[in-house]
């Protein structure tokens, strides 16, 4: 038998939907929907695959316990109550990475880091009876969230967040992280058939996520996971069986038009390699070009962006004339959808339109607004065409 784990996946908040959507689709069973996070039953094979396979995920903890704690006393208690010879061989390097606290008496994240080490090196002592531990091994970095007086333990699997895919080596001013620009598409009714145009590309994360995700291609197959290394909970095979998973889904010989725009000409040179490592350069159409210039012949396509949203003062002043322009392009776009991520208050009202529907998503600590401005859906092709 195959044991069962709770796994953990943080995401953006107001990403839940989308991430639980995609944990349902590779096949396993939600435990829980919180504020940016979705917990989920799985195996040793379903951390491998949540980890190559979920786009909107920003890593894949392995559950290990939860417990109430108001002070540091039954947070020592708690922790040291946890099994954790059953997670980390005698030889294995573990500290809490991580610790966040909202609601809870226990705030101050180095205390609660230390005392937590402390009360698994108590345990891990008794359990190997050992004295001393050299860490020369594997790594188990571990997250703690504690919510109202609640501590919740994970260790983390992944290692660099899962919106390192690999392929980004070149980042614009204010990139956008892969994971958000992924669930962001994957809120839009865009498909491969569609055409998808982003006119402030950047480095190329949307339209680099959009061909991925045409091309069946899993967003981990060109990085490692801290987890790898972790022959005593996950055999090395898991990993290979996914892997091999995943190379077989991938089509790169799929038809698309996606489209990505700066202008920059140095910015599109990045985008462009980008898209080699990531190996969908021959799937997306890289060009120098102006806001003003934005056309298009064809109907029923899709532009998804994150124009500039004036981080700095000077910027400010600009936003009014960019806003309205982008309004401008829009409408002579016949037909076309338009979906914008941006922290601009003020976008509606320069674009000249109210979106239909508008969504709040922080990016980082920073909110911002998902404008949403439906064009109408393309008529249905008759049998034959």
């Amino acid at each position: 038998m195959r044991k069962t784990f709770e796994l953990i996946a943080p995401c953006h908040f107001g990403m839940e939907a989308v991430l639980k959507r995609e944990i349902i689709d590779l096949g396993y069973d939600i435990v829980l929907v919180e504020d940016g996070r979705v917990t989920f039953l799985g195996d040793d094979e379903a951390i491998c695959r949540a980890n190559i396979f979920l786009r909107t995920a920003e890593r894949i903890l392995l559950k290990v316990g939860s417990f109430q704690a108001q002070t540091f006393e039954e947070l020592f208690q708690g922790t040291k109550s946890i099994e954790w010879e059953e997670y980390i061989p005698q030889d294995g390097k573990f500290w809490v990475a991580k610790a966040s606290s909202i609601k809870s008496k226990l705030f101050s994240p180095s205390d609660i880091q230390s005392i937590m080490k402390k009360a698994m090196v108590e345990r891990l002592k008794k359990a190997y009876g050992i004295e001393w531990f050299l860490e020369s091994g594997s790594s188990y970095p571990l997250r703690v969230f504690l919510y109202k007086d609640q501590v919740t333990i994970g260790i983390d699997t992944s290692g660099d967040s899962l919106h390192k895919r690999g392929y980004r080596t070149l980042t614009s001013k204010a990139p956008i992280t892969e994971t958000l620009a992924a669930a962001l598409i994957m809120l839009t009714p865009w498909n491969k058939d569609r055409i998808l145009v982003d006119p402030f590309c950047g480095s190329g994360t949307f339209p680099i996520e959009a061909a991925m995700i045409a091309a069946n291609m899993a967003p981990g197959m060109n990085r490692s996971f801290i987890a790898e290394d972790w022959k005593n909970i996950i055999p090395r095979k898991c990993w290979y069986d996914a892997m091999d998973e995943a190379n077989e889904m991938v089509d790169t010989s799929v038809e698309v038009d996606i489209q990505g725009y700066d202008i920059d000409g140095e910015i599109i040179k990045a985008a462009r390699a980008n898209a080699e490592s990531a190996g969908v350069d021959h799937m997306i159409h890289f060009q120098q070009r102006a806001l003003k210039d934005l056309s298009h012949p064809k109907k029923y396509g899709f532009v998804i962006t994150n124009p500039p949203y004036g981080e700095r003062i000077e910027e400010k002043e600009n936003l009014p004339g960019l806003y309205r322009q982008i309004g401008e392009r829009y409408r002579v776009l016949d037909s076309w959808s338009l979906y914008m991520i941006t922290a601009y208050e003020d976008a509606e009202k320069y674009i000249g339109r109210k979106a239909d529907k508008n969504r709040k998503i922080y990016n980082g600590m920073m909110k911002t607004y998902f404008y949403q401005f439906m064009g109408p859906r393309p008529p249905k092709k008759k049998i034959g065409e």
